[in-house]
């Protein structure tokens, strides 16, 4: 939308979006300045060394003993290379499937994961870290890594800090005194795309019966996700909220 020029005809001064939070009670909006929500990039990673049967592995180069290897150097990247004083970051490995039989070394392994990061030069960092890491570690055991990540990825998703100051009395008062701070979820939002060209906030819409506990609310994309359709009505008026006090300047 955005390389469609959705953002220039007509042109956008600034851009508002929201997102429904079971973790908040229907009349609740939560936001924040600055990063609310991390980057998000999916990579994939080959480790390719020399099959061989498993009796003999010294015939061989085991991409599977490699890639467990890879796997616990990536944790270090987060663990013990980022100051996290700064902003937290994730790697995580969700997949990895190599081999098709118990007495043969395969000649490769295929791993899948994740990253996030709060901050855009740090999510650079990291998938730099990655790539030494992974390809330094196959090296030493004879192997080969290569990693991709798949373009594009998601940015964080960041407020800008004066535009959430000027609209914070509008969120309070079309929420009755409702809006609270929220923490920084790791989740991702391609909203960001948005605000990389113009200012913008995203904030939260609370979506869960007030009668019922949050914690016990399941999250989003659980096939048990369920909504009180009442926080449409303020999701609405929040926004129009928005929209016309924008408009009406400061």
């Amino acid at each position: 939308m955005v390389d469609a020029g959705v953002l220039e005809n007509p042109k956008v001064d600034a851009v508002f979006g929201l997102h429904l939070m079971p973790g908040f009670h229907v009349g609740t909006v939560a936001y924040r300045p600055g990063a609310i929500l991390a980057s998000g990039d999916t990579f994939e990673m080959t480790v390719t060394g020399r099959q061989t049967h498993g009796g003999f592995p010294w015939n061989g180069i085991d991409p599977i003993v490699t890639a467990a290897q890879i796997v616990l150097g990536m944790q270090t990247i987060v663990s013990r290379q980022l100051d996290l004083s700064k902003e937290p970051a994730v790697v995580s490995i969700g997949m990895i499937q190599g081999g098709n039989r118990e007495n043969i070394i395969p000649e490769k392994v295929e791993l899948r994961g994740t990253v996030r990061a709060f901050d855009n030069g740090m999510r650079a960092d990291i998938q730099k870290r990655m790539r030494t890491t992974a390809e330094g570690i196959a090296q030493s055991s004879g192997a080969r890594a290569e990693i991709r990540f798949q373009d594009p990825g998601y940015a964080a998703t960041i407020n800008d800090q004066k535009l959430t100051a000027r609209m914070l009395p509008t969120l309070s008062q079309a929420t009755q005194g409702h809006a609270v701070l929220a923490s920084k979820l790791s989740a991702s939002e391609d909203f960001s795309e948005y605000q990389s060209k113009v200012p913008g906030m995203f904030f939260f819409l609370g979506a869960t019966d007030p009668k019922k506990d949050t914690a016990s609310a399941a999250p989003n994309h659980s096939p048990s996700f369920v909504i009180d359709e009442a926080a449409l009505t303020v999701g609405v008026r929040t926004m129009t909220a928005l929209t016309l006090d924008y408009l009406n300047g400061d």
